[in-house]
């Protein structure tokens, strides 16, 4: 879908020129580029929102080691003990070995969509802030189409139309005076 609406923006950059000769358009067709993956990457908040989920990623890692090897211990336990264990005190603790594992696939999983969630909202509140940014270069230096490098469905790009430096430069300046 993205490829098709590309091919339709580059088709109807194509025909300006043509529609300028006839008077349908005043003025000249100036592009642009970004690649956001980059600036959300270098600038400032990026990299503090990298740090933030980082730190978060090794504290809740320290805990799931340490209820792996709460099981682990556990079912050392019990095959030391399992030969003069009565068959219901086996069970019950094989029972509560196996509700130890489901707390923690359970811990694991909750772990994991909390760091996308945490990383989706950083993503989100910098690339909003960075798109106002955009359109105030886009106002400011006259562009008509700024278009996103992700993705590949740009190939090549004269380096003295991505903006993607500009971008960063004013994100941090602006960040750092919200800090």
């Amino acid at each position: 879908m993205k490829i098709f609406l590309v091919f339709i923006v580059v088709g109807l950059f194509m025909s300006l020129p043509g529609m300028m000769s006839k008077g349908f358009a005043a003025e000249p067709v100036k592009v642009g580029v970004i690649d956001l993956f980059r600036a959300l990457n270098e600038s400032d908040a990026g990299k503090e929102a990298l740090a933030n989920l980082e730190s978060m990623v090794r504290s809740k890692e320290e805990v799931i080691k340490e209820k792996g090897r709460d099981i682990e211990n556990r079912q050392a336990e019990l095959e030391k003990k399992a030969a003069i264990l009565s068959p219901e005190a086996k069970k019950k603790i094989e029972d509560e070995i196996r509700r130890f594992i489901m707390e923690y696939q359970r811990m694991i999983t909750d772990f994991r969509a909390e760091i996308r969630e945490k990383e989706r909202e950083a993503t989100a509140k910098i690339l909003e802030a960075m798109r106002g940014i955009i359109n105030e270069i886009a106002m400011e230096e006259g562009y008509t189409l700024i278009f996103e490098r992700g993705d590949g469905l740009i190939l090549y790009v004269r380096e003295n139309i991505d903006i993607t430096c500009r971008v960063i430069k004013r994100h941090n300046e602006v960040w750092q005076k919200g800090s």
